[in-house]
């Protein structure tokens, strides 16, 4: 027999299950819903970041062949002087390069693996200017395991002489700052090359253009940081100072 409780219950579910239904459809077309649109944005953001570290492979890329052309016409020289030990020397350091530079596919490397690549190329400069070049280092022990973008130092280092120390004849010197202030690395790569204002503007657009794509690749490595470049020209020497934020691989992994 069925009571009025009974029937009143049968009556309230019947009423309510297809509520209950639609309610469960519409849940499910939104949750659905959803998961598209979470699955169309990872997308979208590993594109991104593709597109990203596609933009940043290229920057690389224009670094590079600065140092390579430079060298081989550095070769090239010793060669032509018949200088053969210096060749031999030459082709050495620039086969340990390589072999170097080759391990390396990270966008950042440590600050003491970026000084390495910069030895090698001064290595190749010394054997150009022999005894005229003074090379001055002064490294805070504690920066070594910062992180840099590859060829930072070494652009720079490249740039004192392109546009300063290889137009002097006389006796150059070149100082390299490396420390660590408020959890930011500084840089400084000076020179004894005093300004030259009757320089032609296409040098000073070259120097420009790899002032900028340093520039641009530790904004794209840091972009919630400020990042400051600074060229600096005077009568008794140019310099450049590089700030960035200073990071280690422990902390990249926390």
């Amino acid at each position: 027999m069925i009571t009025q409780e009974s029937f009143s219950f049968y009556i309230m579910l019947s009423v309510l299950a297809p509520i209950i239904g639609a309610f469960s459809l519409l849940f499910l077309f939104l949750f659905e819903k959803r998961l598209d649109q979470l699955e169309k944005e990872k997308h979208e953001l590993l594109l991104e970041q593709e597109l990203q570290e596609a933009k940043y492979n290229q920057l690389n890329q224009q670094i590079q062949p600065h140092f390579f052309f430079n060298t081989l016409n550095i070769i090239l020289s010793l060669a032509r002087l018949n200088r053969k030990a210096e060749l031999i020397s030459a082709i050495e350091v620039l086969s340990k390069y390589f072999k170097f530079k080759y391990k390396q596919t990270d966008p950042l490397i440590t600050i003491e693996e970026e000084i390495q690549y910069t030895r090698y190329y001064l290595d190749i400069q010394r054997l150009r200017f022999r005894d005229r070049l003074d090379v001055v280092w002064s490294v805070e022990e504690s920066c070594k395991a910062s992180l840099v973008p590859p060829y930072l130092l070494q652009t720079l280092v490249e740039n004192a002489f392109k546009h300063g120390l290889e137009k002097n004849p006389g006796q150059g010197k070149l100082i390299i700052i490396l420390n660590e202030q408020r959890n930011r690395v500084y840089l400084e790569v000076w020179n004894s090359s005093a300004a030259a204002p009757e320089s032609p503007d296409h040098e000073k657009d070259d120097r420009g253009v790899g002032l900028l794509n340093i520039q641009k690749r530790l904004q794209m490595l840091f972009p919630q940081e400020e990042i400051l470049i600074q060229l600096n020209e005077e009568t008794k020497g140019t310099s450049v100072q590089v700030f960035w934020p200073h990071t280690t691989k422990e902390m990249t992994k926390t």
